[in-house]
């Protein structure tokens, strides 16, 4: 548990944005927004890959949102940390193993990506009356928040420069968003865009999510997303252990 320090103290910092409009505006209204446009726009009205277009929406929508706000909240966190309040000095400097370090904000990135995944969930559930999940569905939700909570950690390491962290979102975590099979299914994009979305993470999280059931379909986005987790977890840690600054 000598993660626990590191994951309580991101806790604590969250609570405090929490109540403060520009987490609830940045973090959650646009997805609600989204859930809400394309639900009633295109609702019963639509069939994508035999199930009801709201159906097909909300595991999406709830997949960029776990996406967004786990590497969002962490890479900011630290990156500001780092460069501005150097709190995250503070951290380095403890006798905490750099393994321990890296989990302890990984679990922070998980709760808070979960968080807002929840607020798309019971918007569905209460609006459209829809719950189109399974466990495996929770089991894909679970690997995007580990993968893209570490991709934020390693996103927050590397920054030199706030105006870095915008270029990351702008020109990989936002057109992953929409173009993963989010709003539509990937089978309608051009062969070429296809050939690019096959190495795009999301892409794989959107189709577990959206799975029934455990069966050979699932084998391939499992593996891609433990071993893109893993590897961005190894990556994080020993930027940790090798921090200087």
């Amino acid at each position: 548990m000598n993660w626990y320090p590191v994951f309580y103290r991101e806790m604590l910092l969250f609570k405090k944005k929490l109540c403060k409009l520009g987490y609830v505006f940045s973090s959650l209204f646009f997805p609600v927004l989204y859930l809400v446009a394309f639900g009633i726009g295109l609702g019963r009205r639509v069939n994508i890959e035999g199930t009801g277009y709201i159906e097909f929406l909300i595991p999406g929508i709830a997949a960029m949102t776990s996406m967004t706000n786990s590497y969002n909240l962490v890479s900011n966190s630290l990156s500001m940390g780092r460069l501005f309040f150097k709190s995250f000095q503070v951290v380095i400097q403890s006798p905490l193993p750099h393994f321990s370090i890296m989990t302890g904000i990984v679990f922070s990135g998980i709760v808070k990506g979960a968080l807002a995944s929840a607020v798309i969930v019971l918007s569905g559930l209460i609006i459209f009356s829809t719950f189109p999940f399974s466990l495996v569905s929770f089991l894909g939700l679970l690997l995007n928040l580990i993968l893209f909570s570490s991709m934020g950690v390693v996103a927050g390491l590397l920054i030199r420069d706030p105006e870095d962290n915008a270029i990351y979102t702008n020109f990989f975590i936002m057109p992953m968003a929409f173009f993963s099979g989010t709003f539509f299914p990937v089978d309608n994009l051009p062969a070429a865009v296809k050939g690019i979305i096959m190495f795009l993470p999301l892409h794989y999280a959107n189709i577990l999510i959206r799975s029934d059931e455990l069966s050979k379909e699932v084998i391939l986005p499992i593996s891609v997303l433990l071993a893109v987790s893993i590897t961005l977890f190894l990556c994080g840690a020993k930027l940790i252990k090798n921090y200087s600054e």
